[in-house]
């Protein structure tokens, strides 16, 4: 899938090793931050809280979530509480914030209307 010859590079955004995203540039995740403004770093994570309507709804938003978390291999750290929910995307193995954790955060977006 990925080049095996050492001066051949990965597709850009990938680590050939682990075939997982790399890392990205702090002014990478600055100008996606930047365009979604909901979200906020946290160490070497983005994270966003969500208001839901009540405790089931923030359950059910969990639940969807984790079903195109597991679609995509990758799971986010998420707080539940009444009518709340607070999503952390980071890919540990990356030692930071990746292509992936931006693409899934997005989706969340989507899952929660907004």
């Amino acid at each position: 899938m990925f080049p095996r010859k050492a001066r051949e590079r990965a597709p850009e955004g990938y680590d050939a090793h682990m075939g997982r995203p790399g890392k990205l540039e702090k002014a990478d995740v600055d100008g996606w931050l930047a365009a979604h403004p909901d979200w906020a770093r946290e160490g070497e994570a983005i994270v966003r809280s969500y208001k839901l309507a009540d405790f089931g709804a923030a359950v059910a938003f969990t639940v969807r979530l984790g079903f195109v978390a597991e679609k995509r291999d990758h799971h986010p750290d998420v707080l539940v509480g009444w009518g709340k929910a607070r999503v952390l995307w980071t890919t540990h193995d990356a030692g930071g914030i990746t292509r992936l954790d931006l693409e899934l955060a997005e989706a969340t977006d989507q899952l929660a209307g907004g």
